[in-house]
């Protein structure tokens, strides 16, 4: 991992995020009531909580809007989830606002065009591994997992690591 990267993990005080592609692999099912459905991976998730309890804030921005979503983001303790906008960055630079925030200090996960200002302007802009090369091309960092399959954990993994307190987590199952 380069010193750039780490140093910019270190800074991390806001983490935001990206639903569909990121949080899940992407696809949305829909049953034969028009019922959707997305699947999440619960690696993910575990990473999330160690990073919210490392004091970490997080955020959900997403374009679509989904009570499945909703649901995810209460059992992770995901305290600020912005659904329906497609205007990512603007929805980011307003909860930095809220929260006495630099972008510097901001994480922002994405992998499609919607997520490509929020990712080239956040102080640690993340994509995943099949995200479009749009995104991936202004990332700071792009995952070795895809998304919906580790991404996220790979990126808590990482903050966690910079900010020192990595081992502090995995003692905790030890």
């Amino acid at each position: 991992m380069s010193e750039q990267i780490l140093q910019k993990a270190k800074n991390i005080k806001l983490f935001a995020m990206d639903v569909d592609g990121v949080l899940s692999d992407g696809q949305i099912i829909y049953d034969a009531q028009g019922v959707e459905t997305k699947a999440f991976f619960v690696q993910d998730g575990l990473g999330l909580q160690a990073v919210r309890q490392a004091g970490v804030v997080l955020a959900i921005i997403t374009g679509r809007s989904s009570a499945m979503v909703e649901r995810r983001a209460k059992e992770l303790g995901i305290a600020h989830v912005i659904q329906g906008r497609d205007d990512k960055f603007v929805a980011l630079m307003d909860l930095a606002a809220q929260l006495g925030l630099d972008l510097s200090e901001c994480a922002y996960m994405g992998d499609d065009l919607p997520d490509l200002k929020a990712v080239r302007e956040a102080g640690f802009g993340i994509s995943v591994a099949n995200g479009c090369m749009q995104t991936q091309a202004v990332a700071d960092y792009v995952t070795q997992k895809t998304g919906g399959q580790g991404a996220v954990r790979e990126v808590c993994e990482l903050i966690l690591q910079a900010q020192d307190k990595f081992d502090d987590f995995v003692k905790k199952f030890q």
